[in-house]
């Protein structure tokens, strides 16, 4: 549910970003309100999963501006560029699910979740294991507490890793395309998670290709094309009347690939 304060909690600003000689984001523009839930679309090699990267600073922007909370991440107020250890801090407020899992294979599901609040946030022991059991019991993992990521399914495991961004209490969390690593028959699981959390108000980022989970979650839907935002709309608006011929082309084939769904 996006908040109607006039100050969005994230906002990008000609964001721009090269590999060499190809150009991955072309000055990208984009706010997301508090409690909103943005799902961004778009074909392979679209830039996506860079945009996202480029928020929190794992890859550094060529130009172009992100503050979180009218707070910049990266650069400091006299121009310079944050050190590796102010990057730390300030991402536990940008939390990231990675389609990978990324967690920490010696440690259980609970150390890896509690592993930022403590190293990061130095906040207190026994309270950040309070706090990261109820977060596994929230997201389904009761059972699961002192297993290792090596015992546990890739649902299992990205659910830890929802739970892990959830514990740095973050205002907004990034999800790069958080089912695209599981089988067909986990991916639900995951996606029922993130529809509860956007129904608690949650601020999401989502790089998704589940088009029906970002139809029925979404407040608005960002649709990418070769490193620019071509269209943005309500779900109900990109998917029954997109405005440009490639959104068109990209849910056309969408629907071609599985039977017309949506």
């Amino acid at each position: 549910m996006r908040s109607s304060s006039p100050v969005p909690l994230l906002s990008l600003a000609g964001l721009s970003k090269r590999f060499g000689s190809q150009l991955v984001l072309d000055g990208i523009d984009l706010d997301v309100a508090e409690g909103e839930t943005v799902c961004i679309l778009g074909p392979s090699g679209s830039g996506k999963s860079t945009l996202l990267r480029c928020v929190n600073w794992l890859e550094r922007p060529d130009s172009g501006a992100v503050t979180l909370e009218g707070q910049p991440i990266g650069i400091r107020p006299d121009g310079r560029f944050l050190s590796d250890r102010q990057l730390s801090r300030l991402r536990t407020r940008l939390g990231m699910v990675f389609q990978s899992f990324a967690l920490w294979p010696h440690l259980t599901a609970i150390e890896n979740v509690m592993e930022s609040p403590l190293h990061v946030q130095r906040r207190a022991k026994a309270d950040v294991r309070v706090e990261a059991a109820a977060l596994l019991d929230r997201v389904g993992l009761s059972g699961k507490h002192d297993a290792y990521p090596s015992a546990l399914s890739g649902g299992q495991k990205q659910r830890v890793g929802i739970a892990r961004a959830l514990a740095v209490r973050p205002p907004i969390i990034m999800f790069d395309e958080p089912t695209s690593a599981l089988d067909p028959e986990l991916v639900g699981e995951v996606l029922n998670v993130m529809r509860d959390l956007a129904k608690q108000g949650q601020a999401m980022l989502v790089v998704t290709h589940e088009m029906h989970f970002a139809r029925e979650v979404a407040d608005r839907i960002v649709f990418m094309d070769e490193g620019r935002i071509v269209e943005t709309a309500p779900p109900e608006v990109f998917f029954t009347h997109p405005r440009t011929e490639r959104a068109r082309s990209f849910l056309a084939r969408h629907r071609a690939q599985t039977g017309g769904a949506a």
